[in-house]
């Protein structure tokens, strides 16, 4: 594989995935709310999402992505512990978990030199 590539390839991936966990995580935190519906809030969900969705904004950020990939994975974790309690197997937050180990562990991938305007 070309380096630049997997580099590009890499930092799409990083910015889809906390794109996608900041948004989802923010519906989440609207619905549990309330807001817009008759459903009494479930503060603690409201809570838990919206400390996700800071989260996937420290993520997207080059100087916390460490902090808050670690605080995504911590909230990821208590989730899937929810959901497993009611008998449930949330893959998604499962995959969300994965990605963000993996690009904690990678770091953040500077652009190729080949595509930085010269």
């Amino acid at each position: 594989m070309h380096r630049p590539t997997v580099a590009r390839a890499f930092m799409v991936f990083h910015l889809t995935l906390g794109t996608v966990v900041f948004v989802q995580s923010l519906r989440s935190a609207i619905v549990a709310a309330g807001i817009g519906s008759a459903a009494p809030p479930g503060w603690h969900v409201a809570g838990l999402a919206g400390v996700e969705a800071l989260a996937a904004l420290l993520f997207l950020w080059p100087a916390t992505l460490r902090l808050g990939g670690a605080v995504l994975i911590l909230t990821f974790a208590v989730a899937v512990a929810a959901h497993a309690f009611r008998g449930e197997l949330p893959g998604a937050l499962l995959v969300y978990a994965a990605g963000t180990a993996f690009v904690m562990a990678h770091g953040r991938v500077a652009a190729p030199a080949s595509a930085r305007p010269a």
